[in-house]
């Protein structure tokens, strides 16, 4: 946005002539009001995963045991299963059996809200039965 508001602050300054110097200072402090700030206490996303599950933890336990909270690989795209490529994201969601049923209902399980909302979804609907095959990992946590 300030970049916007200093283009045409330039612009309008080309064609009605240069700013005074009191204009000058109050676009600088404006400027300088917005700059980000630094986070003192970063979220990560594993933070994000928790507070999302907050009322069914055991999913932010399957979340860590599958895919170490990571919805993205190293280069960038969508996490997938080392086992079976049709699982996807944060809670290894399986395209090829949910897909259809999460577009259906609005979720993108290669987003990271999209992913945790679908196996939100399912957990109501199945439990913990679709991840049985990481309960070693996630079992009496």
């Amino acid at each position: 946005m300030i970049e916007l508001t200093t283009a045409i602050f330039f612009l309008a300054s080309s064609i009605y002539g240069g700013p005074s110097t009191a204009i000058a200072q109050d676009v600088e402090n404006s400027a300088n009001t917005h700059k980000r700030q630094p986070v003192e206490n970063p979220v990560t996303l594993e933070d994000y995963v928790r507070a999302y599950f907050i009322e069914t933890p055991i999913l932010a336990e399957i979340a860590s045991c599958e895919s170490s909270f990571r919805q993205y690989g190293e280069d960038g795209d969508v996490l997938r299963g080392k086992v079976n490529k049709s699982d996807l994201g944060l809670l290894q969601v399986n395209e090829y059996y949910h897909g259809e049923k999460a577009e259906d209902l609005g979720f993108d399980l290669t987003t990271v809200d999209g992913n945790l909302a679908y196996a939100k979804y399912l957990y109501n609907k199945e439990g913990t039965q679709p991840w049985s095959a990481s309960a070693k990992c996630w079992r009496g946590k």
